[in-house]
């Protein structure tokens, strides 16, 4: 049959369906970006993030960019050439912010493990004890693999070797626990289309005091005007009036409004527990068609399940014919994974019974 996108069910990486009320949202009157009623609702929006990280820190807004922006806006700020920075390597993520640091001209140490487990962290412990590094940087959710990584300890290890703790919760926010203070994590971004069920377009970070005294201890100025954490903070923390800096993307704000609003109003905990359902759901449903987990119990990530495909299986041919068939996308493995496995998003509203039953009835359809 022939589909649009909007009747396109989305169970790939990201991004994921949205709710009929962020998807109003979208659509309502735009205001100035600097309008009192407008400041009001990112004002909203810096709340309500506050909650989702489960930190205090003042420093919380969402870049006016996709996830990626949210990366490099922490890295820029925060590191300068021949800064030291430990990175878990376990994934295409974790791969990215070693490979910009490099770009950066910072001196960059890789913890890495294979692709489908979790960083070893009494190994990644002892390398930012041995290294005292400015930043220690972890995926918390790996979206190439579905590895939900453990942080257990890594903040106090970072205290005590006067490091930052950079953590990418791209996947992971909103569908799993991250508690950004609990974990002493610093420097964190995230994005809005995964778990928080908002389209593309805005990368959510928060930042740690602590961090923010590092930063006023910068040799040099920021190499970057669009991602300058100053000129940012000059417009939306607004103490002493708002500085133009750029047009602030106003619909996608409205949007994630809304998007925090609906998790607020389920609650984070019954939200982690809808995705963990909906993971086990998904992964006992095809196992019967001969799909098998690549991440060992303890290590998954509940909205991002990656699964080996049967023996035999046509990777691209099923892939295409569910999309073009059955209006349902998933993803593709990438790197090392790439023609072995399937990555499956249950994401937002989609972590759901439904959405695997629509799945698993499409399949019986494209395997017979």
């Amino acid at each position: 049959m022939n589909t649009t996108v909007s009747e396109t069910l989305l169970l790939g990486p990201g991004p994921c369906n949205v709710s009929e009320n962020v998807l109003e949202a979208l659509s309502r009157p735009l205001f100035g970006h600097l309008d009192p009623r407008f400041l009001g609702v990112m004002e909203s929006v810096k709340s309500q993030l506050r909650i989702v990280f489960d930190t205090e820190n003042s420093v919380t807004f969402p870049i006016s960019a996709t996830g990626s922006a949210g990366m490099e806006f922490l890295l820029v700020n925060f590191l300068e050439p021949g800064d030291t920075i430990v990175v878990g390597v376990n994934g295409v993520f974790g791969g990215r912010v070693a490979a910009l640091s490099e770009k950066l001209g910072a001196r960059v140490v890789k913890v890495e493990q294979e692709w489908g487990r979790a960083i070893d962290l009494d190994e990644f412990r002892d390398t930012i004890r041995r290294e005292s590094p400015k930043i220690a940087a972890l995926v918390n959710g790996e979206t190439s693999t579905g590895v939900y990584q453990p942080m257990n300890g890594v903040g106090d290890v970072c205290r005590e070797a006067g490091a930052l703790l950079f953590m990418d919760c791209v996947t992971s926010l909103a569908g799993m626990p991250v508690h950004v203070d609990e974990w002493g994590a610093d420097i964190v971004f995230s994005g809005t289309q995964k778990c928080l069920g908002v389209p593309p377009g805005l990368a959510p970070v928060t930042v740690s005091p602590r961090a923010l005294e590092v930063y006023r201890n910068r040799s040099k100025p920021t190499p970057s005007f669009y991602l300058d954490l100053d000129a940012l903070l000059a417009y939306v923390d607004g103490e002493g009036g708002r500085s133009y800096h750029h047009t602030a993307p106003i619909s996608m704000v409205f949007a994630l409004d809304a998007g925090l609003k609906e998790i607020l109003d389920e609650g984070l905990e019954s939200r982690w527990s809808r995705h963990a359902r909906g993971a086990e759901y998904l992964r006992s449903e095809l196992a019967a068609f001969g799909f098998e987990p690549v991440v060992p119990e303890g290590e998954r990530l509940n909205p991002l399940t990656t699964l080996y495909l049967p023996d035999g299986f046509n990777d691209a041919e099923a892939r295409s014919k569910l999309l073009m068939e059955h209006g349902i996308e998933v993803g593709a493995g990438l790197g090392p994974l790439a023609g072995k496995i399937w990555r499956i998003g249950l994401m937002a509203g989609n972590a759901s019974e439904s959405s695997v039953d629509r799945l698993t009835e499409a399949l019986k359809s494209v395997l017979s």
